[in-house]
């Protein structure tokens, strides 16, 4: 699973995601990409378990890249703990993901196995997603 190697802050507050994404919105390796349609935060979990289905589809013939990662981390509190006494202690990681993020990418496969490899990818995902084909003018 990907999470950071150390961060400079342990505890982060939630925030919200607002607005389209800036940076990352084009296909930069590949020639077909997923990218995403709503806002969400998308844990490293389901980042795994997206990549595993489109590596077990393509049965390792093409490349994939994956464009985003869990940077921030997400507190929880014990089970039975009563409000207040402070933050939980730090669960796990998430990727906060505007509209318009390119979330995967992949070469090296026809355009027919990489739709349904990433239609398989997109079903593990929580935000809404469009497959990208990168125009070749």
């Amino acid at each position: 699973m990907l999470m950071p190697s150390r961060t400079k802050y342990r505890k982060v507050r939630k925030g919200r995601i607002r607005g389209v994404a800036t940076s990352g919105d084009y296909i930069a390796y590949g020639d077909f990409a997923l990218q995403a349609q709503g806002h969400e935060r998308i844990t490293s979990r389901q980042i795994e378990a997206s990549r595993q289905a489109m590596t077990r589809y393509i049965k390792r013939g093409g490349k994939i890249w994956i464009r985003i990662f869990p940077h921030i981390p997400v507190t929880k509190k014990p089970l039975d703990v009563k409000m207040g006494s402070g933050k939980g202690s730090p669960e796990f990681f998430v990727a906060k993901v505007k509209p318009g993020t390119i979330l995967f990418e992949m070469q090296g496969v026809n355009e027919a196995t990489a739709r349904e490899a990433m239609r398989l990818a997109a079903h593990k995902l929580p935000v809404k997603t469009k497959f990208l084909v990168r125009d070749e003018a």
